[in-house]
């Protein structure tokens, strides 16, 4: 049925061990409290839940996809260790708390998540399941910008070297990942459903270069050999070009950007018309079926994308080429932020902002002494 017309039971699951999602609706809130800082009521407000949800996700320790669970079969997750650094992360952005900083960099913490499993054929692949990626790419900025030292320097450091090598991951050159003739590339290894990897990797390397130019950073090193912040871009924007039509296809992937993009995306609003009759469940079958274009224009969503031979057949019931996401357009809507060019400066980063809550790292110098007189 169409979302609006929905009139059966929508079953919630209580969670009593979750430690994954409470982290992540903690990391959330906290995001979004500093985004907020102009209202200092709702902004407070933010910091007060996502304390409360990251001590729940501490406390009672989880999965929130229990085995045979609908969760588990749609969106499993594999760990809440990546989570916990994540959440520890934006929540010491948040509120300034030392304490949450000791968590997000504690060498236990950091081995549980992953952060040495350099082996992994997914490592550096930021997704709904692995928030690693981008915890390391996070917590170098503040070693790039606020420099805290010990007792804090030696995972930073190793979350700093490893962010260097997830970049370098992403360059064809070192065959970590293949790339389609077209030159998307494939982080879940030539799996469906491609997009919502690629956008995630562009933003990340998009970020990360623009953290690099703001400390006054040419580059950096990937072994021996040294790269320029532009590499970071210019595989950044190859990725967005492919998804907005240069590709072998010449299509755009997402709906309504260009003059040819998919017509029959996965999805039950789009797919079932809005004409005054209410479809039951039975009812939109007929429309998820029929080869007919969509009746309603899904404008801005990104699907899934094509297969690692740059194939895509736009038919609605496949929904490994046809279905978009939230998880993924939030990439997509993050990428092509970070890598357009905004007025106040082409690699302009706030360095400031998303540190305000955190007090000075060292004491105050004393004055100068008063000048001198004979």
């Amino acid at each position: 049925m169409r979302p609006e017309d929905i009139d059966y039971k929508r079953p919630v699951t209580e969670c009593h061990s979750c430690s994954d999602l409470a982290s992540e609706m903690a990391a959330a809130l906290a995001a979004a409290s500093i985004v907020f800082k102009d209202s200092k009521t709702y902004s407070d407000k933010l910091v007060k839940g996502a304390k409360a949800l990251y001590k729940f996700g501490r406390l009672q320790r989880g999965r929130y996809s229990p085995n045979g669970s609908d969760q588990a079969i749609f969106y499993n997750s594999t760990s809440y260790w990546d989570e916990f650094v994540w959440g520890g992360a934006w929540m010491y952005f948040a509120t300034g708390n030392n304490s949450y900083l000791t968590i997000a960099t504690a060498p236990g913490m950091a081995k549980h998540a992953g952060a040495y499993w350099f082996g992994s054929p997914n490592y550096g692949v930021f997704t709904w399941d692995d928030k690693l990626p981008g915890a390391q790419v996070l917590l170098s900025r503040l070693r790039l910008f606020l420099s805290p030292g010990y007792p804090y320097e030696e995972i930073l450091r190793t979350f700093h070297n490893q962010t260097d090598n997830v970049m370098c991951s992403y360059l064809p050159l070192f065959n970590s990942f293949n790339f389609t003739k077209g030159g998307l590339i494939q982080l879940n290894h030539g799996g469906p459903q491609p997009l919502q990897y690629a956008v995630n990797a562009a933003f990340l390397a998009s970020l990360y270069s623009d953290y690099l130019e703001a400390a006054d950073t040419p580059g950096w090193y990937c072994g021996p050999n040294f790269y320029t912040t532009e590499v970071l871009r210019k595989f950044a924007r190859s990725q967005l070009d492919y998804i907005l039509g240069k590709n072998p296809l010449k299509m755009s992937y997402v709906v309504g950007f260009g003059n040819k993009y998919p017509k029959r995306p996965h999805h039950r609003g789009a797919s079932i018309p809005h004409n005054g009759v209410k479809y039951g469940c039975k009812g939109g079958f007929k429309w998820r079926e029929t080869k007919k274009a969509n009746p309603n224009a899904l404008v801005g969503a990104m699907v899934a994308g094509p297969d690692r031979h740059d194939g895509f057949k736009d038919v609605r019931t496949n929904y490994n080429y046809t279905e978009p996401t939230l998880a993924a357009n939030a990439g997509l809507v993050a990428a092509l932020i970070s890598i357009a060019d905004i007025p106040t400066g082409r690699y302009s980063i706030d360095k400031n902002t998303i540190f305000s809550a955190i007090p000075p790292m060292f004491p105050t110098p004393p004055p100068p002494p008063s000048a001198w007189k004979p």
